[in-house]
């Protein structure tokens, strides 16, 4: 563990409920013909976390703080405008989706009303985060989370999945009829836009003096390539684990029978399994998730970024607000979660062309700034998420 660092809280935010949801959908509805959009996001997710963590070594500041540094007047007005909207919606559906997968969760342990229950959580989140006693709550629910993404490795061990399958599936692009929201929703919950300012922030309360720097470069690689590493193989585990149990049978994945996946290993407790390791993935998210929305605000709009400070609880207090009401709107749960990853997709671009901007400026980066490499693998990641999601409004309106 000793080369797992700030990554693995990266890691540990981006495996909540959307990345259940998102890759048993992905993988009970289409096999494993979008695995590549897998791929791709681990990669993406690394070469921009990597970027956001450089940013954060090298300056001493936080992505938000950097973004409003480099511009002045309207120019920085617009960029406070873009990155505050970006994530305050962003972050308010994905904490939309993080509730309901809590709540689906607990739903599935005890019953009762999916909504009761949203409300529930989210009073228990809150009074976690005034407080300030949600770290050791949430180191426990991390331990859950991991201790099911354990079982779900061990699951698609046990089902043993056609390796020539997987291999297909991750080297061929494919565009089945109706996948595009999946595709944006499996990119959306895998490069998640708020771990980005949430990365660069821990990093940067930790950066070394100069003298250190070039080392603490190197290590971040390490830590940013083992964790998200990490992160895609439970990925990987959730989409072949319901492709095995879904996909083959031509069963339809719904709230009721989505915990079925891991029957091959644990029987007839894998509902109840599913469901605990649910609520854990989802209330860890439903915690993370304003609490990173309220740095990168305070931080592009220049206000202090500390828990006590009263304009700092007001933005998150707001997020989980509107993650309530979404969450209690009645949509499908798993609809609700779905069109949560889905949004992060589409505002991708807008926050990536900003970490890009912001790690060429000499200035700030001197000699880290981003090489041509890095430069062209950023601009295909942009151009790709924002043409797919192009392709996804007009298809809308055809």
């Amino acid at each position: 563990m000793r080369k797992f660092g700030p990554a693995l809280l990266v890691t540990a935010a981006f495996i909540g409920p959307g990345t259940v949801t998102t890759a048993t959908l992905a993988g009970g509805n289409f096999g494993f013909t979008l695995l590549w959009a897998l791929v791709f996001s681990v990669i993406a997710t690394f070469v921009l976390q990597e970027m956001a963590s450089r940013l954060g070594l090298v300056t001493g500041n936080g992505l938000a703080e950097a973004i409003s540094q480099q511009f002045t007047g309207i120019k920085r007005a617009l960029a406070i405008l873009l990155v505050v909207s970006a994530i305050g919606v962003g972050n308010a559906a994905y904490q939309g989706g993080n509730l309901t997968g809590a709540a689906m969760g607990l739903a599935g342990f005890s019953g009762g009303e999916l909504t009761h229950w949203v409300w529930l959580l989210a009073a228990i989140a809150t009074g976690l985060l005034l407080t300030g006693q949600y770290k050791w709550v949430e180191k426990s629910l991390i331990a859950l989370v991991l201790t099911m993404s354990t079982v779900f490795i061990a699951t698609m061990v046990l089902a043993g999945p056609s390796l020539l399958d997987v291999i297909q599936g991750a080297l061929t692009f494919d565009l089945p009829d109706g996948s595009s929201l999946m595709i944006m929703a499996l990119i959306g919950t895998t490069v998640v836009p708020y771990n980005l300012f949430l990365h660069a922030s821990i990093v940067a309360k930790n950066a070394p003096n100069d003298d250190n720097l070039d080392t603490a470069l190197k290590n971040n690689r390490i830590d940013s390539s083992l964790s998200i590493g990490l992160g895609g193989l439970i990925t990987l585990s959730i989409l072949s684990c319901a492709a095995s149990t879904f996909f083959v049978t031509q069963t339809q994945v719904d709230a009721a029978n989505i915990g079925q996946q891991l029957a091959p290993l644990l029987g007839e407790y894998a509902n109840i399994f599913f469901a605990i390791g649910l609520f854990a993935a989802g209330l860890t998210s439903a915690i993370t998730a304003p609490l990173a929305a309220a740095y990168a605000v305070t931080g592009a709009l220049g206000w202090k970024t500390e828990l006590t400070d009263v304009r700092f609880k007001c933005v998150w207090i707001s997020v989980m607000l509107v993650g309530v009401i979404f969450a209690s709107s009645g949509i499908k749960p798993l609809a609700a979660i779905l069109f949560a990853q889905a949004t992060n997709g589409l505002l991708l671009p807008i926050i990536a062309i900003f970490l890009i901007w912001t790690l060429n400026n000499k200035t700030l980066m001197g000699r880290h700034k981003n090489g041509l490499l890095a430069n062209l693998i950023g601009g295909i990641i942009v151009a790709f998420v924002s043409i797919l999601g192009l392709y996804k409004v007009v298809s809308a309106f055809i």
